[in-house]
């Protein structure tokens, strides 16, 4: 076992039985992503991708929460610290799905908004039967393109809407009848399932696995990353993160 600084102490990398894992270790904050966070998932695939005796990625959380999505504190009137979300450069999602390893999710908790990015854009996941799921984009103002060209590819159109219309909470079992997570397990059985998990991608050929993944990509539609510089500090935008940040339901301007 050897262990990958990816930049942050707020991300543990470790690289055990050719998988590399990767954990979020932010619980204070409910694992919520920083952008040296999000770079170091981006560093992560591009690692694996580039070091032949890795088989997969493997994302997971802490006590109780796989990612709350983006840190927003401190942010809700910043428009540099906006502007440096470039989603060109720094999220990992796009580097996810190009990685030619497989790149699993292990939830284990609570995934919302960025996490549920994470997860979406892995290949293969896993959720426990305490795990929840939830899209609140849309109550922040912050039109997502990365859910937005993924969410309906899993769920179907309808429940796409649904998800991102009403930011309704979906629980574990919801989650995997609807296509959002590959297979769910009791809490006590999560462990053992998720090492049998990697154990049989372990077993699957490297070169042959790489083929399916990328085959399998080639259909996805392109993320729209103009969509969320259009909407960079717009007054929806800044009404959406200041009634986040004070606890209070958003009062939309109406123009």
């Amino acid at each position: 076992m050897s262990a990958v600084d990816l930049g942050t102490p707020f991300l543990e990398g470790r690289i055990d039985q050719r998988i590399l894992h990767v954990r979020i270790v932010r619980p204070e904050r409910r694992n919520a992503m920083t952008l040296d966070m999000y770079r170091g998932v981006r560093d992560a695939t591009i690692l694996a991708d580039g070091d032949p005796e890795v088989d997969a990625v493997c994302l997971r959380g802490t006590d109780g929460w796989f990612c709350a999505g983006g840190d927003m504190s401190g942010h809700q009137e910043d428009s540099a610290a906006l502007t440096e979300r470039d989603p060109t450069v720094n999220f990992p999602f796009r580097h996810m799905e190009l990685c030619r390893k497989v790149v699993v999710a292990a939830v284990d908790g609570a995934c919302h908004a960025g996490g549920l990015n994470l997860l979406m854009h892995s290949d293969v996941s896993l959720a426990s039967e305490s795990a929840v799921f939830r899209g609140p984009e849309l109550l922040r103002g912050i039109p997502d393109p990365y859910m937005s060209a993924r969410l309906a590819d899993y769920v179907g159109l309808g429940k796409a809407k649904y998800m991102m219309f009403t930011a309704a909470l979906v629980e574990a079992h919801e989650a995997e009848s609807m296509g959002l997570v590959g297979k769910v397990v009791p809490d006590l059985d999560f462990e053992t399932a998720l090492e049998d998990m990697l154990e049989q991608i372990r077993l699957t050929a490297p070169r042959a696995r790489a083929m399916i993944k990328a085959d399998l990509n080639d259909p996805l539609r392109r993320h729209d990353h103009n969509m969320f510089k259009r909407s960079m500090m717009n007054p929806e935008m800044v009404e959406g993160m200041r009634a986040f940040m004070e606890k209070r339901k958003p009062d939309w301007p109406r123009d």
